[in-house]
């Protein structure tokens, strides 16, 4: 029989003992191992089986609670653990010493993700995308960051998989009752739960009702449409993550930008939470929220749409992640009109408005990346090398300006460090309990001195062993849901071997990262796995989009390739339902992380970095973080066979390549051992990641990244947009509209570059270059012209140039002097942009007039 509906049932805590009910609601203790180890002691085998405080005290029996609440020690531990929370939560700590220094910082910033993968208590995320979100709001939250996180809540979250007998994929659904996680629901004043309503097409309205998790400081607002009063297609909206059809989608990223912006600000409302002023959009998946915030503005009949825009551009921060065009969300113009045509979603923005700002090439999409774009004033990219990327990908919508110039920069991502370092190798290495490798919130890295390389390879040793025992476990599990008989699968007690290199490879399956790359020659691959002196083995972990039948026959076919040989099985395993837990033991475990998309096609990938924070070296492509991180002594860079057009081609040259680097150099390093066993080599290079790349990659560098270089200067153009009633506002739309009525009639009469009666111009002379310029009627100080120095080919086109402000020094007349900044052929010219203070760069309106 099936239940007509699901509940959870709450144990009845002792008084004595209400202070864990704190504990196991702030997910701090996700990365707080003193608080996880006050639960174990309550029931160490209960604790290691679910891992989740909150369904330990739901399951724990009644008499061991009372038990607990007479044991003197052990209240006197949890009183100790809640008074260490009151003061992570309470403390000064570096974002509220930098607000001491600086004049203007936001007094909260919201973070809208559609996933957000903090533990696997919370299984709400998919892949990187959401470990990501969850690592950017602890990091957020260990350096005080006052930071909202806002996103829906997938009733049946993302897939479990498994394996049928043929090595296909199968996806499982599980049924998640927000009332047995660690969430608390956001209530009214009179305790009945706050919603948010959205207009749908058809005079409906959808409802959301709001969920909180708290992220040690950061608050985590979800948004649950499955709520009485929906009709039934409304209630699925929060099904599933990345489920559904176009329409499906577009519901769920309406509900997550427009109503996730509701959201945070009924919450603000209730709570006295101050209201954010800067908003961070994590991919373009709740790019609407902009549309939300003008539609604020605008409902004080006011301000413009133009204007309006302004102040909300000011104030947005875009993270694009897509590599390629294809990863873009678009959707049909039709669908877009269809639920934002008749202006009861958005009532005072006019849906012609909506449609511009999604505009591309192909008239009848919508592109959330580009509105995102436009909706932002400072975007960026996930990595240095996917900046430039992204910079070529969107180059069409700055016309006239070189790919350099694009006002998409890159903040690379981080991984939060106390989330996945082992805690033995924070010991080992003398870091604490709340912020491995970090001093003072996250400057430095912290080693012991006095470790040595015995010691490393010691623990390097136990967290392999480690590994091994939950490959065998888990190779065990996944071959009786295939439909093994337990008689038959005593040799998987015997795969894997706590003394062998071994290899991880774990992360979603799309057809770019190349999952079998592996197998391209799989008498070479067998060759590796079973060579008789240095021998390797490889754990292979992921899952496939529902829909992906391409990624799916990749899995099978690595999978055939496993099943098919008992040899081979030993040394290779493929596990199936690839998550956070199982993460942890391939990151710990693995001696060397591959990597080996095809360039550039990874925007950034953080799963190498986790594995490097514990000692385990990256073989990877140089795509991605990889390619600014790699230094030549931290891993190996697997050649790239970048001008070869022909995919196999590509393809049997990097594996060729990737075969060599295993045989030649990995395996034998890894193999030379000293007197007592020790493989010094081998650990030198270990020691070197541990300390260059350890300050590097922690996602707390990349949080201050985005505080000092996104969220301080946004929080400073919307100050001064939206002072005195918008008056900055107003202003910058008469400026943008002066220049747009003179722009077309602004341009470079003469110009002239001479070198003050020097006969031979050599590299470092200074130069003097002056131009004539019609500026229409617009004043000098609204625009900036430049002189533009740099090397020229066959074409005339410029390339390296270097920009020199110029001067008025008469009516119509600019000037400059320079220094020649490179010998061989050069060229000059001059060009004219727009300047105004609400501006973030000179590129942002797509105007410039060339000589």
């Amino acid at each position: 029989m099936r239940a007509v509906r699901r509940f959870t049932v709450h144990a009845r805590i002792p008084d004595r003992l209400a202070g864990l009910t704190a504990l196991a609601t702030n997910l701090r203790w996700t990365w707080h191992p003193p608080t996880r180890d006050l639960f174990a002691s309550m029931d160490d085998a209960l604790f290691r089986r679910i891992r989740d405080p909150l369904r330990m005290l739901t399951e724990m029996p009644a008499d061991r609670l009372e038990q607990l609440a007479h044991d003197e020690a052990f209240l006197e531990r949890t009183r100790a653990a809640v008074d260490g929370l009151h003061r992570y939560l309470t403390e000064p700590r570096w974002y509220q010493r930098l607000a001491d220094d600086h004049e203007r910082v936001p007094s909260a910033v919201a973070y809208f993700s559609m996933e957000f993968g903090v533990h696997e208590a919370l299984p709400n995320y998919s892949g990187g995308l959401g470990v990501l979100a969850g690592d950017h709001l602890k990091a957020a939250s260990d350096l005080g960051v006052p930071i909202i996180g806002v996103g829906p809540l997938y009733r049946a979250g993302y897939f479990r998989q498994s394996l049928s007998l043929d090595g296909w994929q199968v996806e499982h659904y599980p049924v998640i009752d927000p009332d047995g996680l660690p969430l608390e629901l956001v209530t009214e004043e009179w305790g009945q739960p706050a919603m948010v309503s959205v207009a749908m097409p058809g005079g409906r309205e959808l409802r959301a009702q709001l969920w909180k998790a708290s992220v040690g400081r950061a608050v985590l607002l979800l948004l649950d449409t499955d709520v009485d009063g929906n009709d039934d297609d409304l209630r699925r909206i929060t099904d599933r993550l990345y489920g559904g059809d176009a329409d499906h989608r577009i519901r769920q990223e309406i509900l997550a930008g427009i109503g996730g912006m509701r959201a945070v600000r009924r919450y603000c409302e209730l709570t006295g939470h101050p209201q954010p002023e800067v908003f961070h959009t994590n991919e373009g998946h709740a790019g609407f929220l902009g549309l939300e915030r003008a539609n604020e503005i605008l409902e004080g009949g006011e301000l413009g749409f133009d204007e309006a825009l302004s102040a909300v551009r000011a104030g947005t921060v875009f993270t694009t992640h897509t590599p390629v065009p294809a990863g873009i969300d678009r959707f049909p113009v039709d669908l877009v009109q269809h639920y934002f045509g008749d202006g009861t979603l958005l009532p005072h923005v006019d849906p012609r408005r909506v449609l511009a700002l999604g505009a591309e090439d192909n008239p009848g999409m919508f592109n959330m990346a580009h509105m995102g774009l436009r909706l932002a004033q400072r975007a960026n990219g996930v990595s240095e090398l996917h900046g430039r990327v992204s910079r070529r990908m969107f180059a069409g919508l700055w016309p006239g300006f070189d790919v350099d110039e694009v006002p998409v920069r890159s903040v690379t991502n981080g991984v939060h460090g106390p989330t996945w370092v082992a805690r033995e190798m924070t010991a080992l290495l003398g870091g604490n309990d709340e912020e491995w490798g970090h001093e003072g919130d996250g400057d430095g890295t912290r080693i012991a001195a006095d470790v040595t390389d015995e010691q490393l390879w010691e623990l390097r040793r136990e967290l392999r062993s480690n590994l091994v025992g939950e490959v065998r476990r888990r190779a065990r599990e996944a071959w009786l849901q295939r439909g093994a008989s337990a008689l038959e699968l005593g040799w998987t007690d015997r795969i894997f071997d706590p003394d062998v290199l071994t290899v991880g490879f774990a992360r979603r399956v799309p057809t770019y990262k190349r999952l079998t790359l592996m197998l391209r020659d799989p008498e070479r691959l067998r060759a590796l796995l079973l060579d008789e002196h240095r021998p390797i083995q490889i754990v292979v972990a992921g899952k496939s989009h529902p829909a992906d039948e391409g990624g799916k026959a990749l899995i099978q076919q690595i999978v055939r390739f496993i099943d098919d040989d008992p040899d081979v099985r030993r040394r290779i395993v493929f596990l199936p339902d690839y998550g956070m837990q199982m993460a942890r033991y391939l990151y710990r475990g693995c001696d060397v992380w591959l990597n080996n998309p095809t360039r550039p096609l990874e925007a950034c990938g953080t799963s190498g970095m986790k594995a490097a924070l514990n000692g385990c070296l990256n073989l990877s492509i140089r795509d991605g973080w990889w390619d600014e991180f790699y230094d030549g002594s931290n891993g190996w860079a697997i050649p790239t066979a970048d001008g070869v057009a022909d995919p196999l081609q590509r393809d049997d040259l990097e594996a060729a390549a990737l075969y060599d680097l295993l045989g030649q150099q990995i395996a034998p390093l890894f193999y030379d051992r000293d007197e007592r066993g020790v493989p010094k080599g081998w650990l030198s290079r270990v020691w070197h990641t541990l300390r260059t790349l350890g300050p590097n990659v922690q996602a707390s560098r990349m949080v201050r990244e985005y505080v000092e270089s996104y969220y301080l200067p946004a929080a400073e153009t919307v100050a001064e947009a939206t002072a005195g009633g918008y008056a900055g506002s107003r202003a910058f739309h008469d400026y943008r509209t002066r220049l747009d009525e003179a722009w077309p009639k602004v341009r470079v009469a003469d110009t002239e570059l001479s070198a003050d009666g020097a006969e031979t111009l050599v590299v470092g002379a200074d130069v003097r270059v002056r131009a004539q310029v019609d500026l229409a009627g617009l004043d000098p100080a609204d625009v900036e012209v430049q002189a533009v120095v740099g090397r020229v080919g066959d074409t005339d086109e410029l390339a390296d140039g270097v920009q020199v402000a110029m001067e008025p020094v008469e009516r119509g007349v600019f000037e400059a002097r320079l220094r020649l900044p490179h010998a061989g052929a050069l060229g000059y010219t001059v060009r004219v942009l727009p300047r105004h203070r609400l501006l973030a760069s000179p590129a942002e309106l797509g105007k410039v007039v060339v000589a």
